[in-house]
């Protein structure tokens, strides 16, 4: 079974677009990734980063993410109206209620502080992604 991956992003897709490339350059076409943007505009970034299908809205987010594997994006995916509104409460209540596996990097421009998360920039956390925590959920397929 081919691992589903949705990785979720909004506003400009750029975190999420990140996350892609670096997973294709490492892993190839394995595992399939779904981009999800809160907007077109995301969405479209993800896909030419390399996604294999992509959908954007509430809706689609919703309903996609009940039959992920994992669900990778900014920890702000999971907070009610972060991403200036983007992220809904419906969108907040699908992530963190999905049975699947988040891996969430400590990214947000919302006036939040996670503490002991560090302040590293997206590079090295899409390398954590890719080098460490992805080896271990492929090897469990």
């Amino acid at each position: 079974m081919n691992t589903r991956v949705c990785v979720i992003d909004g506003q400009g897709g750029g975190i999420g677009s990140a996350i892609i490339k670096a997973l294709r350059t490492k892993y190839g076409t394995l595992p399939e990734v779904v981009a999800l943007g809160t907007n077109a505009m995301a969405t479209s970034q993800m896909m030419r980063a390399g996604a294999n299908r992509g959908a954007s809205g509430e809706n689609a987010i919703v309903r996609t993410v009940s039959h992920a594997q994992l669900i990778l994006g900014p920890i702000s995916i999971t907070w009610a109206n972060a991403m200036l509104g983007e992220v809904t409460p419906a969108i907040a209540i699908a992530v963190t209620s999905a049975p699947a596996r988040k891996i969430l990097l400590p990214l947000s421009q919302e006036n939040i502080v996670v503490v002991g998360a560090g302040k590293e920039p997206l590079p090295h956390l899409v390398e954590i992604i890719v080098e460490q925590e992805m080896k271990e959920v492929l090897s469990h397929v």
